[in-house]
Order: structure tokens, then C-alpha cells, then sequence
């Protein structure tokens, strides 16, 4: 009977232990939305691999039995969101602004932003785009009026992002709406990734494979988590929503069929090719 009992015990602590793991597992996890077989779907990436989720990511939801590879799908942006913030003059190597002061900050449209591998369609009339390689934050819950030392608690986690923005356009239109927010302008990806300190992560951005960026995060100005609190007293913070960190260093213009790559350490690489009509 003794021996009995332990077998059970034994029996229910690996079970236990195994939910205690995919849970771990959710927690500190690359996610991706991705469209198979005409639907979408939100899964956790593993190498090639990647296992859907029964439902979204908000609340996260339990792993499916459903897989598929990476190369069967096309990946999408990894949210949806209903809104899109970005930082300005956030690294010295590029633009610096007072650390004292309110982070600088601008819109994007969600209809600019596209996923990993797909390709930048540029406005026909577009004749000086440059790169912005970046550090995106995903918010995971509703954010209203939070503190900045509470704001990390409601960052998802992070991906990598290109904030490409047509210069001539930003030096002559009244807002920069059209030279950040065009379609096509927010290339985002490959995959959220949580578990990270993202303000200690390398950032590198590549043009036809060469390094043109290259920089960690621990030199933003503005970190996630006051960005993140200043926002939250103007603007209701919903889950999947972004904010593009800003980029370091310099950038250069495009030309049709530039290939950008946008590599965070521990996240990925972003891959997108520049084409004109």
C-alpha cells in the first residue's frame, strides 16, 4: 500500500511539474501571428517550429496540439494594434533630447506597419527613405495613469521594428504623418519575445547584409518604463499597442531592391526589401 501511494504521489508531481513548465514556458516565450491556409493565428515559435495557441495572446491562451513550420506560413505583424507611438531623439549617436525632460513622441498608423518578408512598397513619389532600426515594446494590459517604476509590469514583451521615414516629406509637411505612417512604414517582427531586459539588448540594422547600425539599448535616453508611464496619463494604453523605442546612429537612403535587416539580440532578425513602383 506505501509503495502504491508513493507511485501516485510521484505520478501527480510530474504531472504538476509539466503544467508548472508550459506555464514558464508561455511567460518567456517567442510569440508570432501568422496567416495558414487563408486564417490567422497567433503560436509560440520554437526554431522552425511553431505551435498555435487556442486563442490570442490577450489573455494568453493554452497551446494547441496544432503545428506547422515557419516556411509554410507567412508571418504577419506579431499584433494587431489599435495604436502605434514612437520616440524620437532617443540615442545621442542619432538625435539626442533632454533626458529630463518629456520623451519626444509621434504617431504611426497601424496600416503602416507590415510583417517579417514582406516587402516595403514606396510611394511612387518618394525619393529619399532612410532605415530606422529599432526596439519595439508591446504592451500586454490596459495602462491608465500608471507609475514608472509599475510601467515594466505592463510591457508584453518586445520585437524588432523599422521606423522607415521619407526626409524630404519630414522636412516640409506640417506633421510627419506622411514621411513615418505611409503604408509599408513600420515594418515589425519577426516574433514578441518575452523574458528580456530590454534595456540591455544589442540592436544592429543591416543594409544588403552589411552592419549600418549598431548599438545596445542601455544607451536610450528615454527608457521603456517612463515612456510607457508618460504615455498612460494622456492615452489609454489597450493590449497589442507599440511603441518604436527610436533608432541610433546614422542612416542613409534607399534604393529599390535594398534589402533592411533589423536585429535585436535574443529577438531575432526583422528582414524587409525596399521596392519602388
Amino acid at each position: 500500500m506505501q509503495l502504491k501511494l508513493i507511485v501516485i504521489w510521484v505520478g501527480i508531481s510530474l504531472l504538476y511539474l509539466g503544467k508548472v513548465a508550459q506555464s514558464d514556458d508561455l511567460r518567456s516565450a517567442s510569440y508570432v501571428r501568422y496567416e495558414s491556409q487563408g486564417q490567422i493565428y497567433y503560436g509560440v515559435l520554437s526554431g522552425q517550429l511553431i505551435t498555435r495557441l487556442e486563442g490570442g495572446l490577450f489573455p494568453l491562451s493554452e497551446l494547441s496540439d496544432d503545428t506547422v513550420t515557419l516556411q509554410d506560413v507567412v508571418l504577419l505583424p506579431p499584433t494587431d494594434p489599435a495604436k502605434v507611438f514612437a520616440v524620437g531623439m532617443n540615442f545621442a549617436s542619432h538625435m539626442s533630447s533632454a533626458a529630463n525632460a518629456p520623451p519626444p513622441l509621434f504617431l504611426k498608423l497601424p496600416s503602416s506597419l507590415i510583417g517579417h518578408n514582406q516587402d516595403v512598397l514606396v510611394p511612387i513619389d518618394a525619393q529619399n527613405v532612410h532605415f530606422e532600426g529599432e526596439l519595439v515594446v508591446v504592451i500586454g494590459k490596459k495602462a491608465k495613469n500608471v507609475t514608472e517604476e509599475k510601467a515594466g509590469e505592463y510591457i508584453f514583451g518586445i520585437t524588432a521594428g523599422n521606423d522607415l521615414t521619407e526626409r524630404s516629406w519630414q522636412g516640409s509637411d506640417l506633421q510627419w504623418m506622411r514621411a513615418k505612417a505611409s503604408d509599408g512604414f513600420g515594418p515589425v517582427g519577426p516574433a514578441i519575445v518575452t523574458g528580456l531586459d530590454w534595456n540591455k539588448l544589442l540592436l544592429t540594422t543591416r543594409l544588403n547584409g552589411k552592419v549600418v547600425q549598431q548599438e545596445t539599448t542601455a544607451h536610450m535616453i528615454h527608457k521603456p518604463e517612463k515612456v510607457v508611464s508618460y504615455l498612460s496619463h494622456y492615452f489609454t494604453l489597450e493590449p497589442g499597442d507599440m511603441i518604436f523605442m527610436g533608432t541610433p546612429g546614422r542612416t542613409s537612403a534607399l534604393v529599390s531592391g535594398d534589402e533592411i535587416s533589423v536585429e535585436i539580440e535574443g529577438v531575432g532578425v526583422l528582414r524587409n526589401v525596399i521596392k519602388w513602383p
